[in-house]
């Protein structure tokens, strides 16, 4: 069995950088939880221009690159919530979030919020797993007792690529 119960902080160069004092994403026990992301240019550190599709796509591939640096994907993601400044604009958000989980989507929370960092119209967070549960090869200090190639972790009876 695995003991990856140390936290391990995400950095990542390929989304935006925290705008206070937290992490972007931290692991722990094989799974990903990341912070809200709003629609941060990532090169820039700006919001994106073009209302609410625009912001919606920006946080999408924000939490994509989060996801990707900590050893996962969009396709292993458990949870999202959702805070929308307008409750009115769940349907483009959620057009726009569909082409991004089209097949096996996470369960989802979506609520109406009075404010977002930056004057934000959309923030996102999500809980994923690991994309593999190989002992060690994560970087998260496995100590484990089971041989190199198993799938050791109790709850993840299928390896993934």
């Amino acid at each position: 069995m695995c003991d990856c119960t140390e936290k391990k902080v995400i950095l990542t160069e390929k989304g935006p950088k925290a705008i206070g004092p937290y992490s972007v994403a931290t692991v722990v026990n094989h799974f990903v939880y990341t912070s809200g992301q709003i629609g941060l240019n990532p090169e820039t550190g700006s919001m994106v221009e073009g209302g609410l599709e625009a912001e919606t796509r920006q946080v999408l591939d924000n939490l994509k690159a989060i996801l990707e640096e900590s050893g996962t994907s969009l396709e292993n993601v458990m949870k999202t919530t959702v805070f929308l400044k307008d409750i009115n604009d769940f349907a483009k958000m959620n057009a726009i979030y569909g082409e991004y989980f089209s097949e096996n989507p996470p369960a989802r929370s979506a609520i109406q919020v009075a404010a977002l960092p930056k004057g934000a119209l959309i923030e996102i967070e999500a809980v994923a797993v690991l994309a593999y549960c190989e002992c060690c090869e994560n970087g998260c200090g496995c100590v484990c007792d089971c041989e190199e190639g198993d799938d050791c972790c109790s709850g993840h009876s299928d390896k993934q690529n």
